[in-house]
């Protein structure tokens, strides 16, 4: 059977799933329909919540009964949620959508990347894991700047609700294309099937053997968190330094365009340079730019921001592929799970702090205290990693560039 095809119609997926200018005027629509900030964070709250509840028993399920079926799911609860946005008029009904989003998400996240990777495997060809990695984040960045761009002009013509059916039909091309997959063999090591209950202790034995893995992980996990509050945050950032807002779609798109590189040569850059390098060039920047933003509060920042955004591109193939070069298929989506889960654990951590500082120091303290948790973080993984990582090189990181 010709698993490659699944690749094709993963980008496929990708591009129309990110493909919603509902995202550039959500915070207005939502204002129109009755939302203040504080339940808006409500919302928050509960987005947060339901990957937490949900993420690592939707790996299992991948795991267990298909991850096909799970990315079936992700595109439907998409549908579900703008549907529902549509023709809200109260609370519940943007809490009943964020649920469904929460749940999509988590379906998808383990899922997507394990059915991937084993239908590379499948093909012999596992090595080209981060190419292809890349280009779905490639594929994300590129249709969420057409979203914006095209966004607010549809928003200014003809008022916020088409956005939201935009949106609703691209999470319907993607829930079709979804239905096409093919679900794969799984190439497993494990001899016997895995009961339900021993996918947890098995995965939490399995980071326990992999220290050098954990390291890797935990520092995609810090560079994540720190992206997150620069993508969420940056408005207030340039407002505060005087660019009018005329600019905002443009500085959106250019900040999108920039982490393009990063993901689509990644697969390149990690049979040129070693892992532990290039996490810590990764880091150092974002320690130093986060303290600059903090600190300079001037049109330079832009282009640290852009930095930033560019070498920001370069991590999550490199973590991903890190992680399932390492993985048996038999675990592949829980234990991606857990990583996804540990990202959110993470921006919980740190946004609470960034919140601390923020409302005391505006956006720029919460910057400040970004950049003093990267420089923590900076000086723990030099003080560990050269042995762990190395260790764990030996073991495989083979995989060539495909």
């Amino acid at each position: 059977m010709n698993y490659s095809q699944n690749v094709w119609k993963l980008y496929g997926i990708r591009f129309f799933h990110n493909l919603i200018p509902a995202y550039v005027i959500e915070r207005l629509f939502w204002e129109q329909r009755g939302m203040t900030i504080q339940l808006v964070v409500f919302t928050e709250i509960i987005y947060a919540a339901t990957i937490v509840l949900f993420e690592v028993p939707s790996g299992i399920a991948a795991d267990k009964w298909g991850r096909k079926k799970m990315m079936i799911v992700s595109a439907l609860m998409g549908c579900c949620e703008f549907l529902i946005l549509l023709f809200a008029s109260s609370f519940w009904h943007f809490a009943a959508a964020i649920f469904l989003a929460g749940i999509g998400r988590s379906a998808g996240s383990g899922a997507e990347n394990a059915l991937l990777y084993d239908s590379l495997l499948l093909h012999g060809n596992a090595g080209s894991f981060e190419k292809c990695f890349g280009r779905l984040s490639a594929l994300d960045f590129s249709a969420a700047m057409l979203a914006a761009l095209s966004g607010s002009l549809m928003a200014n013509w003809h008022g916020f609700e088409l956005n939201y059916w935009v949106s609703f039909a691209g999470m319907a091309v993607s829930l079709l294309i979804s239905l096409t997959l093919v679900e794969p063999e799984m190439k497993s090591k494990t001899e016997r099937p895995i009961a339900v209950k021993e996918y947890v202790t098995a995965s939490v034995r399995f980071f326990q053997r992999s220290p050098g893995l954990c390291l890797v992980l935990l520092s995609g996990m810090v560079v994540g968190a720190a992206m997150n509050f620069i993508d969420e945050f940056w408005q207030l950032y340039i407002n505060r330094i005087g660019v009018p807002v005329i600019y905002f779609g443009l500085f959106s798109a250019g900040l999108s365009l920039l982490r393009l590189p990063g993901n689509i040569l990644a697969y390149k850059l990690k049979n040129k340079i070693s892992y532990r390098v290039l996490i810590f060039g990764v880091v150092l920047i974002f320690a130093v730019g986060m303290l600059y933003l903090s600190a300079v509060m001037g049109y330079t920042s832009l282009a640290v921001i852009f930095l930033i955004g560019t070498v920001s591109g370069i991590m999550e193939p490199l973590i991903a592929g890190y992680l399932h070069h390492n993985i048996d298929s038999s675990m592949r989506a829980t234990i991606d799970s857990f990583r996804s889960l540990g990202l959110e654990a993470v921006l919980i951590i740190v946004g609470l702090g960034f919140g601390f500082f923020s409302s005391r120091h505006d956006v720029f303290g919460g910057y400040g205290f970004i950049s003093l948790i990267c420089f923590a973080f900076l000086v723990y993984f030099l003080a560990t990693s050269k042995h762990l990582i190395e260790q764990h090189n030996d073991k495989k990181l083979s995989g060539g560039s495909g």
